[in-house]
């Protein structure tokens, strides 16, 4: 069974920072393309990063050089760190495994501003 479970989300103030963290179990994690979505409010999912195997990376340009989508295959975990947070990231950010429908439960941002 897989299992995706983020932490790291909270409350900050724009101009802030928050690093997301996201444990996968239950599939072989170094060899799946990982991403993070959104869902803010009202408004559709969001495709935030994705990140392959080999570490290339794809970002939305609406995070594009604030935000920075990492992995540590050893750890089974990806990251996710948003800097120079704007009240307009406020959502929910899940982790998914790209390509299947795997996806963690959701972790709350909000940023205030």
């Amino acid at each position: 069974q897989v299992q995706l479970v983020e932490s790291g989300g909270g409350s900050v103030q724009a101009g802030g920072s928050l690093r997301l963290s996201c444990a996968a179990s239950g599939i072989r994690f170094s060899i799946f393309v990982m991403g993070w979505y959104r869902r803010a409010p009202g408004k559709e999912r969001e495709l935030v990063a994705t990140i392959s195997s080999g570490g290339s990376t794809i970002y939305a340009d609406s995070v594009k050089g604030r935000f920075t989508i990492s992995r540590d295959n050893a750890k089974n975990t990806v990251y996710l760190q948003m800097n120079s947070l704007k009240p307009e990231d406020t959502a929910v950010y899940y982790c998914a495994v790209i390509g299947t429908n795997n996806w963690g439960q959701g972790t709350q941002v909000t940023v205030s501003s």
